[in-house]
């Protein structure tokens, strides 16, 4: 059985990327950071016996060291690098700037990513697929920006992209490789209820994206639908 972590697995995509890897027959670990809380994560772990759960607060190290502790023993096929921020999202555009929010945006979209990583590679390298997923978004792409505004998740998709790029050079040589996906305009609570897309249509089609990677494609930036983004 193959093996999978997702981070903030407790609603929208991460949510869904659950359900769909634990109906697909996969070993889920699925991690959020208040799991007593995460009514509809729980109903899935009571109907997937396949499906653990973690306390993980992504901007937390000792959480982090001690999940990859726990796991130590077992071979992770992928990572998905799900949890992320937009605390932008409904200010109005000449809202005071909030600092400490940015740093912590960068905290949770961008280095968390990495640190994950970086603490679980050498499960990633024992095991068959060995795939890191970043999800990441159009709006961390400067060539699409074309308004103002959303500085900070903007710069922490950027940064992110910059920083999996990187990694992903890192990585080829130990056989793990490094995807970037814009999962699109997703009906979920960041995405809003105007949204075109489910989570389940856009998590359906990024496992196509992941079940067809190849090293080739390390380091590179895909829509959910197969097309690339330019940086």
């Amino acid at each position: 059985m193959a093996n999978i972590l997702i981070t903030g697995s407790n609603r929208g995509l991460g949510l869904e990327w659950v359900r769909q890897y634990a109906e697909a027959g996969w070993r889920v670990f699925a991690t959020c950071r208040y799991p007593e809380e995460a009514v509809e994560l729980a109903q899935l772990a009571d109907r997937y016996r396949s499906v653990r759960l973690y306390r993980l607060d992504v901007t937390n190290v000792g959480q982090i060291v001690a999940l990859a502790e726990e796991l130590k023993e077992t071979p992770i096929d992928i990572l998905i690098n799900n949890a992320g921020v937009y605390p932008e999202k409904f200010l109005p555009l000449n809202a005071p700037l909030n600092y400490e929010d940015w740093a912590y945006t960068f905290q949770v979209n961008t280095m968390a990513p990495l640190r994950l990583t970086k603490t679980f590679v050498e499960s990633l390298a024992c095991s068959e697929k060995r795939l890191v997923v970043a999800i990441s978004s159009h709006m961390g792409s400067i060539s699409e920006i074309t308004s103002p505004g959303s500085y900070f998740y903007r710069s922490s998709k950027a940064a992110l992209n910059a920083v999996m790029k990187g990694l992903s050079l890192e990585l080829k040589p130990l056989g793990i490789g490094v995807l970037l996906l814009h999962p699109g305009w997703v009906r979920t609570r960041m995405g809003g209820i105007d949204a075109p897309l489910s989570a389940e249509e856009s998590v359906r089609v990024m496992r196509e994206r992941i079940a067809a990677f190849t090293l080739a494609d390390t380091g590179r930036f895909f829509r959910y639908d197969g097309s690339e983004i330019r940086w």
